[in-house]
């Protein structure tokens, strides 16, 4: 069955960096675009970023660009999320995901935190 299983999160402080990574199986992932989307308490999962099937296309919210970079490597069935200069907004349980196949992760929980 499709599974994507999240993991890399945990507690930063502000101005930190960390990597995501989700391993998916079940699938044909190189055929398909992957997105990261994040959660923060009380508010609504919002879309982070998405990469395309073969990683030549990317798109982010405006409020991670140049802080964050989605990347993917198509042999090893992964996608990560490198996160850069991490503000305490960005603190969320992210989850990754694919559209097409309305799969879900189970989430990994960041919290940027001094």
């Amino acid at each position: 069955q499709v599974q994507l299983v999240e993991s890399g999160g945990t507690l930063v402080q502000p101005g930190g960096s960390l990597q995501l990574s989700c391993v998916a199986s079940g699938f044909i992932f190189s055929n398909y675009a992957m997105s990261w989307y994040r959660q923060a308490p009380g508010k609504e999962r919002e879309l982070v970023a998405s990469i395309f099937w073969n990683g030549r296309g990317t798109d982010y919210i405006d409020s991670v660009k140049d802080r964050f970079s989605i990347s993917r490597d198509n042999a090893k069935n992964t996608v990560f999320l490198q996160m850069h200069n991490l503000i305490p907004e960005d603190t969320a349980v992210y989850y990754c995901h694919c559209k097409t196949l309305n799969a879900w992760g189970q989430g990994t929980q960041v919290t940027v935190s001094s």
